[in-house]
């Protein structure tokens, strides 16, 4: 009777765990769209298009109300985190860890960093992303010059796309003129299973909408033009584009389109963690498939494995065996890398 009694509980204990589940997760649903068909929404004017912000309680924060003070001994350590595509900043605070804590509020009560998170429309070009957040971060050091002292980022996925999409634009606006910038209080970037050479699904997604439009008949054009609909955001995964020219130019959406070099900022600290679904890193499934959406060979970056780099740029590269690419965002051994360097 007993094994009667739980057999019948099993259906009711099943759908309250999904209830909880789905409402848990709630709040991914408007990124996921955004994700999906972010730079419709926005180009469209569509309130539902989210607005790249500082964020707090689930809300949008303006750059004026952060309310950031120094410390008892000066400038304080910021940390400034970025989310992947359709995430949003939730996946750096809440979940799987301990006592249900992720990376920031950890990092916040062990250490006494500031931590914040940004929110933006991952569906939007990685550029257009990463020319926000060098507008975003340059209002923050205006408006707390006193406040904040040693600045680093970290990036999760295509947040780490944009924070060095961010790093150009920044480069690129900095003169005598401009005054100081963020760059000057950057000391350290965090990538975390960053796509740095591209994406293999969406390369191969590309590929496949290439090939049936070339098949070029009802059916498949129709099946290509659905891939298509996907994001620009997602479009430029597929060879981790960060600068305005190289989604404009002729030659975007071809199988191997112009790519502008992006290199290291100097005098900045780089981590590049990679995750590998396999115990071994030396083979070539661990280089194409790596975390099971990022190949490690792309998370890795020949940009920064480049000989050509200066002797003084500082790259550190770790590779976390047995780690998918959402794991990365509550595994210890990474969390614990993170606050060695913090």
């Amino acid at each position: 009777m007993r094994a009667v009694g739980r057999a019948a509980t099993v259906p009711f204990n099943t759908a309250g765990f999904l209830y909880r589940t789905g409402q848990e997760n709630i709040h991914f649903t408007l990124p996921v769209l955004n994700g999906a068909f972010g730079d419709q929404l926005a180009e469209r004017q569509d309130r539902r298009a989210i607005r790249m912000s500082f964020r707090r309680h689930a809300a949008d924060v303006p750059v004026s109300a952060l309310g950031l003070t120094p410390g008892t001994k000066g400038p304080r350590k910021v940390v400034v985190f970025l989310h992947g595509l359709m995430g949003d900043e939730v996946i750096w605070q809440a979940g799987s860890g301990e006592g249900g804590l992720r990376y920031g509020p950890r990092l916040q009560q062990e250490t006494g960093t500031v931590c914040l998170y940004v929110r933006y429309n991952t569906g939007l070009h990685i550029s257009q992303n990463g020319q926000l957040l060098h507008a975003l971060l340059t209002e923050l050091l205006a408006a707390y010059p006193d406040a904040i002292g040693r600045l680093s980022l970290v990036g999760h996925s295509m947040g780490g796309l944009v924070i060095r999409s961010a790093g150009y634009y920044a480069a690129l606006a900095t003169t005598p003129e401009t005054g100081v910038s963020w760059l000057t209080h950057l000391q350290d970037v965090f990538l975390l299973g960053v796509p740095n050479d591209g994406s293999f699904l969406e390369q191969n997604s590309h590929f496949t909408s290439v090939v049936l439009r070339k098949i070029n008949l009802r059916p498949t054009r129709f099946i290509s033009g659905l891939i298509d609909k996907r994001s620009n955001g997602i479009k430029d995964l597929r060879h981790a584009i960060l600068v305005d020219a190289d989604w404009q130019d002729p030659h975007a959406d071809d199988l191997f389109p112009p790519r502008t070099l992006v290199p290291p900022l100097p005098g900045v600290r780089y981590h590049v963690l990679v995750g590998s679904l396999l115990k071994s890193a030396n083979s070539a499934l661990h280089d194409y498939f790596g975390d099971g959406l990022v190949g490690a060979g792309s998370a890795l970056g020949r940009v920064f494995g480049d000989p050509a780099l200066p002797p003084e740029q500082q790259i550190s590269t770790r590779v976390f065996p047995k780690l998918h690419h959402g794991t990365l965002l509550s595994n210890p051994e990474v969390y614990q890398y993170l606050r060695d360097r913090l």
